[in-house]
């Protein structure tokens, strides 16, 4: 599982003109699937991305982290995350799962951060999506089980 965190100070989704999900302070969160991937690989992943300390403190060093900021997470599905452009100038998407092992795992991965105390929308799996961002720092991290 493999997870883009972008530091945000909003953040919404979009699918065919309406909102699925809006945050303001938090992490946009880009998540990939790869055929190994399990429930355990998001929970670990979950934990990480809600205790990383990427969020400023008073002194503005990254010393603190989303639960400790009370800030919000919008949980986007994104296989491209596993493309393969090794070869040729078409990437391919073998090493990203498929839809029915992917899409239960971003759902689980989402709940497990909810169940954390965050506060958290997601996009819609599979759906074309227009995310719209305001990266804080910028400051963007990736993330690997």
């Amino acid at each position: 599982m493999r997870a883009v965190l972008q530091r945000v100070s909003r953040a919404k989704v979009e699918v065919d003109g309406q909102t699925t999900a809006q945050i303001g302070n938090g992490l946009l969160i880009l998540l990939g699937v790869t055929h190994a991937d399990r429930e355990e690989n998001a929970e670990k992943l979950a934990r990480k991305c809600a205790q990383i300390r990427i969020f400023p403190d008073a002194n503005e060093k990254m010393n603190l982290s989303l639960l400790d900021v009370n800030g919000s997470a919008i949980v986007v599905s994104q296989f491209t995350l596993y493309a393969d452009t090794r070869k040729g100038l078409r990437p391919a998407f073998i090493d990203a799962a498929q839809p029915d092992l992917a899409s239960p795992l971003v759902d689980y991965f989402a709940n497990c951060l909810r169940d954390l105390g965050i506060a958290t929308g997601q996009g819609v799996f599979g759906a074309h999506m227009k995310v719209e961002l305001l990266n804080d720092g910028p400051v963007t991290i990736i993330l690997e089980t």
